[in-house]
């Protein structure tokens, strides 16, 4: 049986087993049916532009827990003409990699947080390739952290290497190092007015690369900075065609970063505290309402959000990485009397199940509002 991938660290290959092979093929029938069957935009849906703009790693007591403090903008301004999620959360793996996967696939999964593996599922950007038959330039990657290259693409056999979106990620590309937030705004700016894509996705990375360099004032800095940066975005977006009135502008973070007096405080993140888990999302967009959102959601449900928004559907049935743990029984060996001994072998398996995550109803039926 053909490979599903193959580790190049431990060359290791690993396969699909039947049921999950069947389940996909299932799942992509059902897809291709369902794509068949799209009518137009759905009805009174104004959106034809997406935006997500993830603020990499910032703590809620810097950000929206001491407002207006430094983002004025975002607290202040563009809250007023959005939606805005505060029980929002990364409740998975709260790291990089594995939250910004977790936003452009709708899935939690654990994953390399180096830039050497992909997700284990098609994001939203090959899903709307696929669907539109657009070129590689309607959907944008721009990163300033250069390892993000891996959410162009996934490991799953019959999406990988296909319905790529474009790439502009760190100083040049993958292990070129991180590039200052300023130079993404520009990259951004510049994809935006040439290539006008209808969906983007922006990596800012300063909070977060200054506060493990342990330096506060210029994690803290960033933060500022990001707030002017993501103003400047939506100000461009309402002055350049064909943005101004088409266009949603998501606005979150990958994770948060520990609370005082856990492993490290604001300059480490990783695991299940509150501070780590804590994120948000502003919304703005011609289809979202203003107000409050009182609803807990979490990063997964992005990706459905924007399947709504502009008009494309999602596998149902998605696969998910486990850690499975395997006694293995050794022979004992008959040139010494040694008891025999058992092993433990760990390998990576997909299990297959339904997408879990789900649209964000409220930002356009008002649900759940204050």
């Amino acid at each position: 049986m053909k490979p599903f991938w193959k580790d190049r660290r431990t060359n290791k290959s690993y396969t699909f087993g039947r049921g999950l092979f069947s389940a996909l093929v299932l799942t992509s029938i059902a897809l291709l049916l369902s794509c068949a069957s799209m009518n137009t935009k759905e009805k009174g849906m104004r959106t034809e532009y997406v935006v997500i703009v993830v603020i990499d790693g910032t703590r809620w007591s810097e950000t929206w827990g001491a407002t207006p403090g430094l983002i004025p903008n975002m607290s202040g301004e563009l809250r007023k003409e959005g939606s805005f999620l505060p029980k929002f959360y990364n409740d998975a793996y709260t790291y990089t990699n594995s939250g910004h996967a977790a936003i452009l696939t709708g899935v939690n999964q654990p994953i390399d947080n180096y830039g050497d593996e992909l997700p284990a599922n098609p994001s939203i950007f090959q899903y709307y390739l696929k669907q539109t038959g657009k070129p590689a330039t309607s959907a944008w990657i721009v990163s300033s952290k250069d390892k993000l290259h891996i959410l162009a693409d996934t490991k799953r056999p019959d999406w990988k290497g296909t319905f790529n979106p474009s790439v502009n990620a760190g100083v040049n590309g993958p292990g070129t190092g991180y590039r200052q937030d300023s130079l993404t705004l520009v990259e951004a700016k510049r994809v935006l007015a040439t290539h006008k894509p209808n969906l983007m996705l922006i990596n800012f990375m300063e909070p977060d690369g200054y506060a493990h360099a342990g330096n506060e004032e210029y994690y803290l800095r960033g933060i500022m900075r990001n707030d002017r940066y993501v103003k400047e975005l939506w100000d461009f977006l309402n002055e350049q065609a064909p943005f101004k009135g088409n266009t949603t502008l998501l606005i979150t973070t990958d994770h948060g970063r520990h609370l005082d007096g856990i492993d490290g405080g604001w300059m480490e993140h990783g695991d299940n505290c509150a501070g780590c888990q804590q994120s948000y999302l502003l919304a703005l967009g011609p289809d979202f309402r203003r107000g409050e959102i009182e609803t807990r959601y979490t990063l997964i449900d992005i990706a459905p959000t924007v399947a709504r928004l502009l008009n494309f559907t999602m596998d149902s049935v998605v696969v998910v990485p486990r850690v499975d743990t395997t006694v293995v029984e050794l022979a004992m060996d008959t040139t010494l009397m040694a008891a025999r001994k058992d092993s433990i072998r760990l390998e990576i398996k997909m299990d297959t199940t339904v997408l879990k995550a789900r649209v964000i109803e409220e930002l356009f039926s008002g649900k759940g509002r204050r």
